[in-house]
Formats: C-alpha cells, structure tokens, sequence
C-alpha cells in the first residue's frame, strides 16, 4: 500500500510536492529462492534411481523364495538318502545364506529410504508453510486466480472426455519390435545333426545378423570339441543345405592349441559383423575374433564377474557347464549376459560396444537369479529367459524391457523340444529365429510376431 502527502514547499509558492510512502513490507525474494532451491532438492531426491532399488530387491527375494520353496519341494520327493539328497542340501544351504544377505541388504535400503522419506516429508511441510506466508504479498490474488483456473481447465478436459465417450488406450507393452510383440515360438522348423554326428552335445550355430558382403547366406557353427568347453576354430557353411549335407566346409582357426589363450570357452557364443563374440579362455573377457583379419581383441568384465563354471545355466536336475557368459543379438548389436557374487547371482546384461577395441557400454542389473534359467536371448530392446519344464518342454518364462525397466515372470511361452537339453540358443533379429544348439543338433524355431 502506497500513503502520501501533499505539501506546499512555502507560503504563498505555487510549487507543491508530493511523498509516496510504502506501508507493506519488502518482497523476501531470498525466502521464495531458497523455498524453489528446497523443492528442486527434494524432487531430485524422490526421482533418484536408488528410490527403485527397494522394489527391485523385493522382486528379486521373492523369486528366491519362491526357487527356495521348489527346491525344498523337489528334495522331499527326489531324496535318495545319498549323494544326490547331501549335494541338493549343500545348494539350499548356499541359496539360504544368498536370501540371507539379499534380506540384509534390503533392511538397509528400507531404513535408507525411510529416512530419507522422512526428511523429504519435514522438507516439504516447512515448503508449504512458507509459500503460505508468501502469499499474503500476492495483493492481486494471482495465485488464487491461477488455481481457479486450474479447476476451470480440468473440469472442461473431464467435459470433453465425457463426450468424446472414447476408451482409454491400452497399456503400451514393453519393447519396441516393429512387426509387434512377439505371442508364441513355432517348430521346428529345422532339425538336422551336425557334420560331427553326436560326439559333441555342446556348441552353437547361427547366422550373421549383419554378414559382410557375399555372406549374406552363410552359416557358422562352433562345436565344443575339448572337453564340450573348449573350441579353436570356427566351421562355416555358405548355404543351410551345405550345413544340413555337411559338404563344403570352411574352418578358420583362431589358434593352434586346445585350450590356450583366447580360445573359445562354453557354448553361448555369436557371430555380428563378421566377427565372433565369446568367453576368453580362462580370464573374465569378452573375447572378439574378425574372421576377416584374424585379429583377436578383448574387453574386461566387471571385477568380480563370474567365470569358470561358477554361476553356469541350471534347471533342477543339472546345469550347463561353463555357461557363466551369454552372448546375445538384437537389432541393435551384441550383449553379453553373465553375473557376480557381488549381484548375489542375479544376471547383468551389457552392451558390447563396436569399435578398433570392443569395450563394454550401458550395464543393467535384473533380480532374475542366473541359475534358475537355462538361457537368455535378446529382441528389440528386451532380455527373455527361458527354463526346463520337462524333458519334452521349454518356456520362455521372464522379460526385462532395457528401455523402461519393466520386468516380468509370467510370460508362459513354451515351445516344444526335440532333445532333453538346450545348451545354447540365440535371436537372430534379420530372419526372427531362434537358433538352438541341443544335444547336437541344429534347431530353429520361428518367433511369430502380434
């Protein structure tokens, strides 16, 4: 409120002047600063990542419960009083001191999280108080006025809404596949053994996403021939009927020993770009190998990632061996699944990022546990994993969406198998199959697409 006074500034003058007087208090803009540095600070706090952490560790508990609980279920009725009933009892004694710790460590994000939910609560109480206080200078009412408009705009969008009388939209599921979601696996649609018959039940096979030029049509396949871990060499077949036929093929060794360094070990191995990505011989690598120049460069894992058949593939009856790294295609390059004592043995995925030397990129930790799945593969931005069900069956049981975060255990996609063990399989994103190495034999599958 502006007072003022008019005064002559003499008898008799025909001057006059005028004082304006300010009765109302200065505007405290220090006070609505620190009131806006206070609401960014706690909106930081609250969109933090960790805030997500608690419910991906309940997720993770959870699934190891419920894998505890089958396991429990699977040692009353398989128990034979010997070797077998002494070695599930050392794996359930190894999963309890696991859920042990994933509890430890979620006790004390809870206690994180709730103080900080706590001070982020006072924050804001003091936050609202303060804009109260300041709103008393608001002599115009803007404020008041804004908020009636507010009511106004949303009652005219619920006006609009009610007479459009038009469904919400779905739920977008997550991925991003051009052709659709994918809703089933159909095949096989091939099934033939390899040019060594059946002496080596593990190994991997598969086609190039992205072939160098004249490959378009060409096949690899990599037989673990030492021990079914170990390979020195790549066997290529320059048409699908020359791989069923075993005629003409062509080998490119990538050394002269069996194992040495930076040779191939375990089974879940793939080829993009012309080159081959794999786990290096003993040493906790991404190992890549230019079919072109033979040039063999190497990334390193995370410290403390798992390797030499430490966190293999299971399902209750066995596990894959040297199954620690998985490399998987999609439209979008290679990644490499694998996981650590740190991760309580909860599967990591990471890009392989291209280039003179391969390194490791964006790394996404799931609660999926890495010995409850059989295998994972890649498509369109989203990890799968697939588990035994029976000798017979196979399903493709969980997702994570690399893009929103999603994750899902109840996908249920189960496709028939034609051997009892899947040792490796793989997406190929340019022909949307799934290429199965299974007790020596060479399987695809068809994915069919919404």
């Amino acid at each position: 409120m502006l007072n003022y006074n008019l005064k002559r500034k003499s008898a008799g003058a025909t001057e006059c002047s005028c004082e304006l007087t300010n009765a109302e208090n200065p505007f405290p803009k220090d006070k609505l600063m620190g009131i806006e540095t206070s609401a960014v600070d706690c909106n930081q706090k609250m969109q933090s990542a960790k805030m997500s952490e608690e419910g991906a560790l309940r997720l993770g508990l959870r699934q190891r419960l419920l894998q505890l609980q089958e396991d429990m279920s699977a040692l009353e009725r398989e128990d034979d009083g010997g070797l077998y009933g002494a070695v599930s009892l050392r794996i359930i004694e190894l999963e309890l001191a696991e859920i042990l710790q994933l509890i430890n460590k979620l006790n004390r994000t809870h206690d994180t999280h709730q103080s900080l939910s706590t001070k982020v609560n006072a924050t804001m109480l003091q936050v609202q108080t303060e804009l109260k206080q300041l709103e008393k200078f608001d002599h115009m009412q803007i404020v008041q006025k804004l908020e009636e408009n507010k009511r106004l705009k949303r009652s005219v969008a619920q006006c609009q809404e009610e007479l459009r009388a038009t469904p919400p939209p779905p739920t977008p599921t997550p991925g991003s596949c051009p052709q659709g979601n994918p809703v089933r696996v159909e095949g096989p649609r091939t099934y033939t053994v390899t040019q060594y018959g059946t002496s080596y039940t593990y190994g991997s096979w598969g086609r190039d996403p992205r072939p160098a030029a004249g490959k378009e049509n060409w096949y690899w396949l990599i037989p673990l021939t030492s021990s079914n871990v170990y390979a020195n060499y790549v066997r290529q077949y320059t048409s699908l009927s020359s791989l069923i036929a075993g005629a003409g093929p062509k080998d490119v060794s990538i050394a002269s020993g069996n194992p040495t360094t930076n040779t191939i070990q375990g089974p879940n191995v793939v080829m993009y770009g012309d080159a081959l990505y794999y786990g290096c011989y003993n040493n906790p690598s991404v190992c890549r190998f230019n079919l072109t120049s033979r040039a063999i460069t190497t990334a390193p894992l995370p410290q403390d990632s798992a390797i030499n058949n430490k966190f293999p593939f299971c399902h209750l009856g066995a596990c894959y061996v040297y199954t620690d790294l998985d490399f998987i295609t999609d439209e979008s390059g290679v990644w490499v699944a694998y996981t650590s004592a740190e991760n309580y043995g909860n599967v990591m995925i990471s890009e392989v990022e291209p280039g003179d030397v391969p390194r490791l990129g964006r790394t996404i930790k799931t609660s999926l546990h890495k010995r409850t799945a059989t295998n994972t593969f890649m498509m369109c931005g989203v990890l799968y994993a697939t588990r035994y069900v029976d000798k017979d069956t196979e399903e493709i049981f969980y997702s994570f969406d690399t893009k929103s975060g999603m994750e899902s255990y109840n996908l249920s996609m189960r496709f028939k198998k034609m051997h009892t063990n899947i040792q490796s399989l793989n997406y190929n994103p340019s022909d949307h199959k799934l290429y199965v190495y299974s007790d020596a034999y060479a399987i695809t599958y068809d994915v069919i697409f919404e």
